[in-house]
């Protein structure tokens, strides 16, 4: 199997129970997947650093850190990392928190392989977008926004954020803020030009008046205004990712 960008799909399972995590890894294996594998969530977390996971397979139960604190936590380092938490004990409550801590699905364990199969084939075909503005509520309501609208999200706060964002996938859009804190919105739309010139993007700005002055070519391919008309907003994303395919 492979990726919207032709590289084969990354999981990371957590399960303190290494013969479990290693079996899956096995089977997914199988299906063209690449699989790390981690009994605890410190252990999950510093892999996480070092690699960009399109998902991570979660154990709600485990010693130390749980699946529940580990969703939150990879989603600090890598937001773009869709999470499914793995369960024996699911409850209704269980069900809505650990969807509010902003993982996808809960499943029952054992895992059932005709439901996960398919679900894993259903993410990785979600386009990503990379949202980089230095307001975190925006960020962060994009973010419920976009997932909601089956888009996998990376969000970054500067331009030396977004760049290590791009060098570890493949985005389809990115949305680029006018004002950074290291630079400005024109100069790293010049760049994802230069540097990735497959990925499309959104210039973002509350600030009108300096997108008409002194008639300067905008280095991007659309332009959305805060606050945003949000169906118009996603009207644009969809339009961009269709027209990377």
């Amino acid at each position: 199997m492979e990726g919207l960008d032709g590289r084969r799909p990354s999981l990371l399972v957590v399960d303190d129970e290494i013969d479990t995590c290693r079996n899956l890894a096995d089977i997914l294996e199988e299906f063209d997947y690449h699989v790390d594998v981690a009994e605890s969530g410190e252990a999950a977390l510093d892999l996480v650093r070092r690699t960009a996971y399109d998902i991570a397979l979660l154990d709600l139960k485990m010693p130390g850190m749980d699946g529940m604190t580990l969703c939150r936590e990879i989603r600090k380092l890598q937001s773009s990392t869709v999470a499914l938490i793995v369960t024996a004990y699911a409850t209704p409550r269980t069900q809505s928190e650990v969807l509010a801590a902003g993982a996808l699905e809960v499943l029952p364990k054992p895992v059932d392989l005709g439901r996960l199969l398919p679900l894993l084939q259903n993410v990785v075909s979600q386009p990503l977008v990379l949202i980089v503005d230095d307001d975190d509520a925006l960020r962060q309501s994009l973010w419920d926004l976009l997932r909601h609208q089956q888009y996998r999200v990376g969000l970054a706060e500067s331009w030396e954020d977004a760049n290590r964002h791009l060098g570890s996938q493949n985005y389809e859009v990115v949305l680029v803020d006018l004002r950074l804190p290291d630079g400005s919105g024109r100069d790293v739309l010049e760049s994802i030009r230069r540097e990735h010139p497959d990925a499309r993007t959104v210039l973002i700005t509350g600030h009108r008046d300096e997108m008409t002055a002194g008639g300067e070519e905008i280095p991007a391919d659309a332009v959305c205004y805060k606050p945003f008309d949000m169906p118009q907003l996603l009207e644009t994303i969809d339009r961009l990712t269709h027209a990377v395919r």
